[in-house]
């Protein structure tokens, strides 16, 4: 049976890092960053634009599930908000796929850490950087199996992932 693996958890956690090794390390798979169908700019976040986000992520989530040649859908994206993680696996109830949640979580000083040795994204600013230690908290509380990544490298995080995958 198809896989989905959800990847949630607050912004510098490492999704997209741990997401694009996993995927690496399993055939037959496709990567998916939420952050992809919701790039706007200006950024826009309201009900419309969260909507909208969705119907793409969902449309990519089916057909790579419709693809013979992928058995792995590797979604990452935060999902701080309940709404959207039900309406994502809501519209998703029409297929056949096995489904793994998994949260990434560390604590505030790892993230803090990881925020401000990231050169890539030039959206890593304070102001983002106190919104997901926020949210920390909100995570913790997923009904997800979670991963704490303070002290662990992306490829252990990896590993564990994987076994969980591989049952």
């Amino acid at each position: 049976m198809k896989k989905v693996i959800i990847i949630n958890g607050p912004m510098g956690v490492g999704k997209t890092t741990v997401s694009k090794i996993l995927c690496n390390k399993l055939s037959k798979s496709a990567f998916l960053d939420g952050d992809w169908c919701f790039d706007l700019h200006p950024f826009i976040a309201n009900k419309e634009t969260k909507e909208m986000a969705i119907r793409n992520i969902t449309y990519l989530i089916k057909n790579y599930l419709n693809c013979s040649e992928c058995e792995y859908v590797v979604f990452n994206w935060v999902m701080d908000n309940e709404f959207v993680y039900e309406n994502i696996l809501n519209n998703l109830s029409d297929m056949n796929y096995q489904l793994i949640k998994i949260t990434l979580t560390c604590k505030e000083e790892a993230l803090e850490d990881r925020w401000y040795k990231d050169k890539v994204n030039d959206w890593r600013i304070q102001e983002w950087l106190d919104v997901s230690k926020r949210s920390l908290q909100y995570f913790e509380q997923r009904d997800t199996i979670k991963i704490d990544t303070s002290n662990i490298s992306p490829e252990n995080v990896v590993d564990v992932i994987y076994d969980i995958i591989r049952g």
